[in-house]
């Protein structure tokens, strides 16, 4: 069990939780904890917000058991965590279609699993699953197995809210357009014309103007 209320950060790019730490304010009543594959980066953003980082690769159902565990109890879960492999449905490989399904729905919903109860014991408590507007809702040539994996966490999202939304845990999705990270650099063009059809018209840079951060 956590010593005091706890937020899990769960992503790949663990520079994103130092911005949301600086951006909800978050007192030194709360602590934060951080996951990813890249222990350096992580490291360096517990230091950064005061938070405890524990490595994880989500892709690994044991490894999603292990984080559970040594996370306990925490009031807030962030799923934001994502993988993707683009390409035609044909030449997707079983290999690309399980770990985009490991990471991106399999790895919330077991952390979830294990977090949400007693959330939902103490009344209180909160799930923030990070989605893709353009694929997950509109669907795109090429993005067939990424697309149904991010909807099925919004699948999960309304799910949630329903089960563990009556014992006072808020389950939500942010969905996202393109954005430019270092991530979707590998996307060249295709990243402008997936924007392109966005109400925004262009890919986001990691800073918007209102100051949010980005996600791809």
């Amino acid at each position: 069990m956590a010593a005091r209320p706890a937020r899990i950060a769960s992503e790949h790019t663990v520079k994103l939780a130092a911005r949301a730490s600086r951006a909800h304010g978050w007192s030194s009543d709360s602590s934060l904890i951080i996951t990813g594959r890249d222990e350096d980066r992580g490291k360096e953003v517990a230091v950064e917000t005061g938070g405890r980082f524990i490595r994880a690769d989500l892709a690994a159902p044991e490894e999603v058991r292990r984080l559970a565990a040594e996370a306990g109890e925490v009031d807030v879960l962030v799923n934001n965590a994502g993988y993707w492999e683009l390409g035609p449905t044909a030449e997707t490989t079983g290999a690309a279609f399980d770990a985009m399904s490991a990471v991106n729905f399999r790895a919330p919903f077991f952390l979830a699993a294990a977090m949400a109860p007693s959330m939902a014991a103490h009344g209180r408590g909160a799930i923030v699953n990070v989605s893709t507007t353009m694929v997950a809702a509109r669907g795109a040539a090429g993005m067939a197995a990424y697309g149904a994996s991010k909807a099925a966490l919004e699948a999960l999202t309304r799910a949630w809210a329903a089960e563990f939304g009556p014992a006072g845990v808020r389950v939500n999705a942010v969905a996202l357009g393109p954005s430019r990270t270092e991530i979707t650099q590998s996307m060249g063009d295709l990243l402008d014309t997936l924007a392109a059809a966005s109400p925004l018209g262009r890919a986001s840079t990691r800073a918007t103007p209102t100051g949010s951060p980005a996600l791809p």
